[in-house]
């Protein structure tokens, strides 16, 4: 593509080698061993944060000084990482069109260019308010009377999506999966021990996780699994745990408007948008503040590193006061 626009005039040859090398240094950060189509929105903010810290690779002949190290923070100049991410975005454009990934993950990347100090994070989870909101209406979506999935809207008994809904969101708040994980579920992968229902999470490099559902979010699950759930004659996914009500697994695409839809039940003053990994973010952002061990959320989210979670670690309005509040030098101040 960048060859053929170079050729018809429509880009620049300067511009055209600097697209073909960012497309080169965006595989050379993401690793050899990726796979294009399982890449998300938290990969490719990994990707644009290791290109932040690069080493400027224009530094004069003959500099013998070292690179500096990565703890003194971006190397590479606020211009160079919006333009760098550009291409990205650009690549995944004609990823997407080609046929090469299912789905464009640019969208979910948190990751944008600012207006200086090149690229920075967006604050991303929900507060707790506006996650309540969300959480308290796909609880009612899941007790609701069946055929009323929006507001003044009445479906058709074979098209009913109430409980699923509700299921999609619950998982994805309390849990915090990657969309693909969340997608690629199968009904066999939740199980019950000791009376505890879990969910065996089939993760990135092979690896699983078995993560137990709070109660109200099995209920959720088994109202689902026994009323809800398509009874399929033909079976095209016999094994996938949500399916559209014509019998088909979810896309990672259904996934975000089953979310709006949900949303579009909460109070208007608690009501934002998120997408799915944003989700996954507020689920991190909030079992981290209610104090849980930090290698208890690790395993729930499923990273191999300690060190990923603090991408995932929000601020909270508020947070600060309530743990001067309690204080265990001080003792819990009397409220």
């Amino acid at each position: 593509m960048v060859r053929a626009k170079a050729s018809t005039g429509a880009l620049a040859p300067g511009s055209a080698e600097v697209y073909a090398r960012d497309v080169l240094t965006f595989a050379e950060l993401a690793g050899p061993d990726r796979v294009l189509d399982d890449l998300d929105g938290a990969d490719v903010d990994e990707v644009l944060l290791r290109f932040a810290r690069k080493p400027d690779g224009r530094r004069p002949p003959g500099d013998a000084s070292p690179p500096p190290p990565a703890s003194a923070g971006p190397s590479q100049s606020g211009a160079s990482q919006a333009r760098f991410r550009r291409s990205v975005s650009a690549f995944f454009q004609h990823a997407a069109l080609s046929g090469w990934v299912q789905l464009n993950p640019m969208p979910a990347a948190t990751v944008r260019p600012k207006q200086r100090g090149g690229l920075r994070a967006e604050r991303r989870a929900l507060t707790a308010e506006q996650a309540a909101g969300l959480v308290g209406a796909a609880r009612d979506l899941g007790a609701a009377p069946e055929g009323t999935d929006a507001p003044g809207r009445r479906r058709r008994p074979d098209q009913r999506t109430e409980l699923r809904d509700a299921l999609v969101v619950l998982l994805l708040a309390a849990v915090g999966p990657r969309v693909s994980e969340l997608t690629g579920a199968n009904a066999e992968d939740f199980f019950v021990n000791d009376a505890t229902r879990y969910w065996r999470i089939f993760g990135k490099g092979g690896r699983t996780r078995d993560v137990p559902l709070p109660r109200p979010v099995a209920v959720v699950l088994d109202a689902y699994l026994a009323e809800g759930r398509p009874v399929l004659d033909r079976g095209l996914e016999p094994k996938a745990l949500l399916l559209s009500w014509r019998g088909r697994r979810l896309a990672r695409g259904d996934v975000q408007a089953v979310i709006d839809r949900v949303l579009a039940r909460v109070e208007p003053e608690h009501r934002r948008g998120v997408t799915p990994h944003g989700l996954r973010h507020t689920t991190a952002t909030h079992l981290l503040a209610a104090a849980t061990d930090m290698d208890a959320v690790r395993r729930v989210l499923g990273h191999a590193d300690l060190s990923t979670l603090g991408r995932y670690r929000d601020e909270l309005p508020g947070e600060l006061e309530a743990a001067m509040r309690v204080h265990p030098l001080l003792g819990r101040e009397d409220t």
